[in-house]
């Protein structure tokens, strides 16, 4: 199987891959340094903490795009199994 990482910065692609796991836009609480700024950008899926909150994906790609990260993700595991592997790096 190949459990090798992409990286994109396409907002559809994103969207496609998070949803397709279950995914959501979410930031950390408290995270934020005021009500215009979504603070740590994160995927949440079901059980994740409990820290994390919802967001728009308009809100959550506003701050992607304004902190120049890009989407560093797996698709299937060595095992082949879905994988839910993602991290934000800088462009």
């Amino acid at each position: 199987m190949n459990s090798q990482s992409h990286t994109t910065t396409d907002h559809d692609e994103i969207r496609r891959w998070a949803e397709k796991r279950g995914g959501a836009p979410a930031h950390v609480r408290d995270t934020a340094r005021d009500k215009d700024d979504a603070g740590i950008l994160r995927i949440a899926f079901a059980g994740d903490d409990k820290q994390l909150q919802s967001i728009t994906w308009e809100d959550w790609f506003e701050k992607f795009d304004d902190a120049n990260l890009a989407f560093l993700y797996q698709d299937r595991t060595a095992d082949g199994d879905e994988s839910r592997f993602f991290k934000l790096v800088s462009r």
